[in-house]
């Protein structure tokens, strides 16, 4: 009885202590971050939509843009929304004094990495890096809000100051010496040209150049017939050899015509090839930066008569024809392709540029919903977190070569840099919350793109 009772405590003693390390080993795992999953549910938006060009209703332009009905992110950085998980979600502070991101206290000897994601916006009067008024010939006149009624333009002093390490200042003739006989390339939608634009005004100075060579035709960016505008604009900097483009690609899929001689065709939207203009000009691109997420929406897809294509044959996948998905799995997609192609182009360096967030309050586009906002930084100056605000584009590029430009967060402190009411063909009663003032963030964004070269 008694060797019994011995052997039944030792057997309870065993039990415990396998809970214990079973315990410590979850525990472990979770401080590791293996069991955060950083997947958002997106829902599904639909959206109306307004033609811009004879082939596909596209973002190029601005008061007459279709906003997406739904966005994939909280209001503000302020609140910290919980993941569909259940798992803690990533840390966000809008003041200075606090990083939350790292619950130890750093060490003041140890060396903090260059963090451009995470840092401070600092009033800045030496900003903008040129003028509205100087920079037509490379800016949209609905983008240029000095073109506008708007009388405010503090949002165009304010730098972004990266966490623990200066960030150099943007000067355009150093900047084009760096990219001697290179291509820079800009790869997205809407928000994609007003980065290129952005770039092309930067690299001016905002100045009139009329040595600056357009050199679209090289790259197929041709006015087609009953166009109102081509797939994309390529310039070159005869001094230096540097070209600076844009190709219009709004979901980063590869868009193939099902019946090439029927002008009402719809189209094969692959969603597992990259847009083809990638895959035939990669060689000559030194600078590659791609973007997707606004356009991601059925209205869109019914609009331009695409058809969701996997493996070459129509998507019968029902998960991931559901919307949110498909664009995850599209980024996924093209970044490792992408990913297994930077071995045969050693020159090439790769981005992918993390969503721009909108700023619809009291409504959506279509409900009355506004950006009024005059006051910069009304909601905080810093950003100190240790996840990415978009989690689909920080999962892509993990593990993977191409680098992630994260700008979501930054820009969601700016909500007063909209475009706003202030559109040159402005819609009563709609604002545009979701582009930017040129001067404005998207420059920060280049910055940003300058420092990582």
């Amino acid at each position: 009885m008694r060797l019994g009772s011995i052997n039944g405590l030792r057997c309870k003693q065993l039990k415990l202590v396998i809970l214990a390390f079973f315990m410590i080993f979850i525990l472990w795992k979770w401080e590791e971050g293996t069991y955060y999953n950083t997947e958002n549910l997106h829902p599904d938006s639909l959206v109306l939509t307004h033609p811009a060009n004879s082939r596909f209703v596209d973002q190029h332009t601005s008061s007459e843009e279709d906003f997406p009905s739904v966005d994939s992110f909280p209001d503000s950085v302020v609140k910290v929304e919980k993941q569909a998980t259940g798992a803690p979600p990533p840390l966000s502070a809008v003041s200075v004094s606090v990083d939350v991101a790292d619950e130890k206290e750093a060490s003041p000897s140890d060396p903090k990495e260059c963090n451009h994601r995470n840092g401070i916006w600092v009033s800045d009067k030496r900003r903008p890096l040129y003028s509205g008024f100087g920079c037509k010939q490379w800016l949209s006149e609905s983008w240029s809000c000095r073109l506008t009624q708007r009388m405010d333009f503090d949002y165009e002093q304010f730098r972004w100051q990266p966490e623990g390490c200066e960030m150099p200042e943007f000067e355009a003739s150093q900047f084009l010496r760096r990219m001697q006989d290179k291509t820079i390339a800009y790869v997205g939608d809407s928000l994609g040209r007003q980065m290129f634009q952005s770039m092309m005004c930067m690299a001016t100075s905002g100045k009139e150049r009329e040595d600056v060579e357009d050199v679209g035709v090289e790259y197929g960016f041709i006015l087609a017939p009953g166009a109102k505008r081509p797939d994309g604009w390529a310039y070159r900097f005869p001094s230096t050899n540097t070209t600076i483009l844009y190709h219009w690609s709004s979901t980063l899929c590869d868009l193939e015509p099902l019946n090439s001689s029927d002008p009402t065709t719809s189209y094969a939207m692959h969603l597992d090839r990259p847009p083809a203009f990638v895959r035939d000009n990669l060689h000559r691109i030194h600078v590659l930066v791609l973007n997707t997420g606004h356009h991601w929406n059925r209205g869109k897809l019914r609009a331009n008569r695409w058809e969701m294509y996997l493996g070459g044959v129509p998507n019968n996948n029902r998960n991931i024809a559901v919307i949110w998905k498909a664009k995850n799995f599209t980024i996924h997609s093209v970044v490792k392709w992408l990913d297994a192609q930077l071995p045969h182009h050693p020159h090439l360096k790769a981005f992918y540029r993390s969503i721009s967030p909108r700023h619809f309050f009291n409504g959506d586009w279509n409900t009355g919903g506004s950006c009024d906002s005059t006051s910069p930084l009304a909601k905080g100056s810093g950003i100190f977190q240790n996840h990415s605000d978009d989690a689909d584009a920080e999962g892509a590029v993990m593990g993977t070569r191409v680098k992630l430009l994260d700008i979501t967060a930054l820009s969601r402190l700016r909500d007063e840099g909209h475009i706003s009411r202030y559109s040159i063909k402005a819609t009563q009663g709609i604002q545009d919350c979701l582009h930017w003032c040129l001067p404005g963030v998207p420059d920060t964004w280049n910055e940003i793109l300058a420092a990582q070269l």
